[in-house]
């Protein structure tokens, strides 16, 4: 395996050989869900050096690796938008009994125009509702700040600014609510590398294997994070 993928593992971004197992070791979660759009469960285009697996693939088989009897379920479909996702995946989610759960979405809300203001809230809403109904139905709930794709050398340059900024508008918002419900967050909007336009694909909208790489290291970091310190108290509502 690691003549496979050289680049992967010679890159700090990235997991280095042992690093999940080390940072997991111990967990007890049996049941991991993921909800959302093709930012969840979506084309990875490959890259020299680096494992072609999606991200929240890699998170998963992380996880296995300390417990391989560790049930996994990716429900998310390509093109989605918030309100969808809801609809046609939190009751599935919910009878799954996850114990730990991501939760992704707007990605499809934001690549629209329009996105701000009133249907910002509207996103926030749907999302707030699965991050609730996950949470109540006892599972750790995790969340992410994408990478910003209007980086992408794909993007015509005439539509990065908008695209940038309505990006970075549901980056912010994904924060907020992982603040208000005390989730596990991955704040990839911010990471180090994520104006590399070397990390998006050809398609204009997704990550390659190697952004997919990075984002499932800092999520299994985050995890672990989780694990080295008691859960923080969630709060549903605004002080």
């Amino acid at each position: 395996m690691i003549g496979e993928r050289p680049a992967e593992l010679a890159d700090p971004d990235c997991l280095a050989a042992g690093e999940g197992a080390r940072l997991l070791s111990g967990h007890q979660w049996r049941r991991f869900v993921v909800v959302g759009d093709s930012v969840a469960n979506g084309p990875t285009e490959a890259v020299e050096g680096f494992t072609p697996l999606r991200w929240t693939d890699r998170v998963a088989a992380e996880l296995q690796r300390v417990r391989p009897e560790l049930q996994y379920l990716n429900l998310g479909r390509i093109g989605l938008r918030a309100h969808e996702i809801r609809l046609t995946q939190l009751a599935a989610a919910v009878e799954f009994r996850p114990d730990l759960a991501l939760v992704l979405g707007g990605s499809n809300d934001a690549f629209r125009p329009g996105y701000a203001g009133a249907v910002a809230d509207a996103v926030d809403a749907e999302l707030a509702a699965m991050i609730e109904g996950l949470q109540a139905a006892g599972a750790e709930v995790a969340t992410a700040s994408l990478f910003n794709a209007s980086y992408g050398p794909a993007v015509p340059d005439r539509l990065r600014p908008e695209l940038r900024q309505r990006l970075a508008l549901l980056a912010s918002r994904a924060r907020d609510l992982a603040s208000r419900y005390g989730t596990i967050h991955v704040d990839l909007s911010r990471h180090r590398r994520a104006t590399d336009p070397t990390l998006y694909s050809t398609d204009g909208r997704h990550g390659n294997a190697r952004s997919d790489a990075i984002a499932a290291a800092e999520l299994v970091r985050q995890l672990g994070e989780r694990l080295r310190r008691p859960s923080e108290p969630v709060s549903t509502t605004e002080e």
